[in-house]
């Protein structure tokens, strides 16, 4: 069984402590949680009628744990996916949202299972990804790592302010490729000369 504090407190620690980058829409975040999703919570740590920069600045490890737990893996129902899929679409459902739900849809219907697109888990995607997985137990979280990579380089083609996530000053795989390989199989890791072909077109 997925031991979901487990999987909550690993993404504290990837995502670290505050930052307040002009380039990342999420604005103000501390342990990944933005302070947009703080306002939609209704998160006011200073109590003074107003959720900004400085609540996300007061925002515990643990509270973060917290709201990982119950607004990120149970309430959008990722706890009903395959357990192979659990860690990898809790991670990615952190770092983009309901883009990551749209993202694993596209994989299934990529795979000819007919299936809405539309980023949210309902009774369809759950059917449809337990029958994913039985018809691939081996490769489906590889698959959607795979997707996830793919899906953070198109980012970086549309967007350059988001190429240095992608991409180290020294031209290295960037923490957003990082983080996707984490849960892709070392076999499907693109070595460093694959990585900067990939890139090679950005300025």
């Amino acid at each position: 069984m997925t031991d979901v504090r487990k999987l909550a407190t690993e993404i504290v620690a990837r995502e670290g402590g505050f930052v307040n980058d002009p380039d990342d829409p999420g604005g103000a975040t501390k342990w990944g949680v933005t302070v947009h999703t703080m306002r939609r919570l209704g998160i006011d740590l200073n109590r003074d009628g107003k959720v900004d920069a400085q609540d996300v600045r007061l925002l515990s490890r643990d509270q973060a744990v917290e709201i990982y737990m119950e607004h990120y893996f149970r309430r959008p129902r990722i706890a009903e996916l395959p357990a192979a899929l659990h860690a990898t679409v809790f991670d990615m459902h952190v770092n983009a949202g309901s883009n990551a739900i749209r993202l694993l849809q596209q994989l299934f219907a990529d795979m000819g299972f007919e299936i809405s697109v539309d980023g949210a888990i309902g009774p369809q995607t759950i059917r449809v990804a337990h029958q994913a997985y039985a018809k691939a137990p081996v490769h489906l979280a590889d698959a959607y790592g795979i997707a996830r990579r793919n899906y953070y380089y198109r980012l970086g083609d549309a967007r350059p302010a988001s190429r240095k996530y992608c991409r180290r000053k020294d031209g290295g795989k960037g923490g957003w490729i990082t983080r996707a390989e984490e849960f892709i199989s070392a076999r499907f890791h693109l070595t460093a000369a694959e990585h900067r072909e990939r890139v090679r077109t950005w300025a």
